[in-house]
């Protein structure tokens, strides 16, 4: 029985043991997930029928990884940190030694970018499969930064910056912020004194600034999104053909796979910007309810960070918290030109197995430390009575 739970997703035959905000996160996951796929079969359909004469093409692709990925989610769940943590160092360096290849010219580039890498007839993204594990190794070092010798936490500080830099290098400066970013708030959340903070986050800065620098298309991106109309054919034709869509869906939307925008107006309309493409066919209602699901997941996460006492677990569920709800955020503000065009996947929508396996394994560390905050005060109950 439990080799057939594990093999199963959605059987969890100890789910009336979990806490409130644990199950509650494991229904939003999985609504978060469906929703997502029935968007991203939408968005592709045309793209998969141009491309290979099926329709069905990325949906199916789609579909293999995702049931990889809760295959992955439902390990997490039921594994104690003990074990994950104990690991977590190793499948770090693992996949930053796949970054590494990236940039050594074992990388595959697609649109002018060397982010992936082959394995064999498997293609992934190392950038998308280290954030799970970066929080993890983040949160061990900031959680107990005050015990760890310089050695240690001197160690890990220059691994973080020369992983940050490699994927700097790749070039995919939007990861690099979002990756940095999260380390910077996990290490804020850890009690980390302001002056090293304030002195990372104006060296983060400068960082970014040297790669616009030296990226003229980056450079493009921020001045076609102030003003995307200035240039509608040329830089600013991406944001354009997003407004339109998400203007196009008015109140209630076109329709389930109505989308105009989709047919080769919008590019790239089943990864970055399947939200422009999800608006069109469910208006404004939809986008609604879609950003309601995303703050409530936001909401029971913080929750889940207040209710733990665990200093290493409480920053896993903060870097759980700021790369699902934090990238979704960024990936409509990018699609609404309310930010300058990045490459983030929207977590669950955007096409990417590495993306989506990426967005399980965090789903599955946040439910874990809301499982096991939830075990610790039966524990100290029983211990009182």
């Amino acid at each position: 029985m439990d080799i057939f739970s594990y093999l199963i997703p959605f059987y969890e035959p100890k789910l009336d043991q979990w806490s409130l905000e644990a199950r509650l996160l494991r229904w939003l996951t999985f609504v978060w997930l469906l929703i997502g796929l029935i968007a991203l079969f939408s968005a592709s359909y045309a793209v998969g029928l141009d491309e290979s004469k099926d329709g069905w093409f990325y949906f199916k692709r789609q579909g293999f990884w995702i049931i990889i990925g809760l295959i992955c989610f439902k390990i997490i769940t039921q594994l104690p940190f003990k074990i994950i943590l104990k690991y977590a160092p190793w499948f770090y360096l693992a996949i930053l030694l796949l970054i590494i290849g990236t940039v050594a010219g074992l990388g595959q580039n697609i649109n002018g970018a060397e982010r992936w890498i082959a394995l064999g007839p498997i293609q992934v993204q190392p950038s998308e499969l280290l954030k799970p594990f970066l929080v993890l190794q983040g949160a061990v070092i900031f959680g107990s930064w005050k015990r760890q010798p310089w050695v240690i936490k001197g160690t890990w500080l220059g691994i973080f910056a020369f992983t940050l830099a490699c994927i700097l290098k790749q070039p995919n400066l939007s990861t690099t912020a979002l990756c940095g970013m999260t380390l910077w708030l996990m290490a804020l959340g850890a009690g980390l004194p302001y002056i090293q903070l304030l002195g990372t986050a104006f060296l983060g800065l400068i960082t970014a600034a040297a790669s616009v620098a030296l990226n003229p298309y980056q450079l493009k991106r921020i001045i076609s999104f102030l003003d995307p109309w200035a240039d509608q054919r040329g830089d600013g034709y991406q944001l354009v053909q997003s407004l339109l869509a998400i203007g196009s869906g008015g109140e209630f939307g076109a329709g389930f796979g109505m989308s105009q925008q989709k047919l080769f107006y919008l590019p790239f309309q089943y990864t970055d910007f399947i939200f422009a493409v999800f608006a069109e066919e469910f208006g404004f209602v939809g986008v609604v309810l879609l950003i309601l699901l995303v703050m409530a997941y936001g909401t029971l996460s913080f929750l889940v960070v207040l209710k733990c006492s665990h200093p290493i677990k409480r920053l896993i569920a903060v870097g759980v918290m700021v790369i699902l709800v934090g990238q979704s955020l960024l990936n409509i503000g990018v699609n609404t030109g309310s930010l300058p065009t990045t490459g983030l996947p929207f977590p669950f929508f955007s096409y990417g197995g590495s993306s989506v396996m990426s967005s399980l394994i965090l789903a599955g560390l946040l439910i874990r430390v809301a499982i096991e905050t939830h075990q610790q005060e039966i524990l100290l109950i029983n211990q009182e009575s």
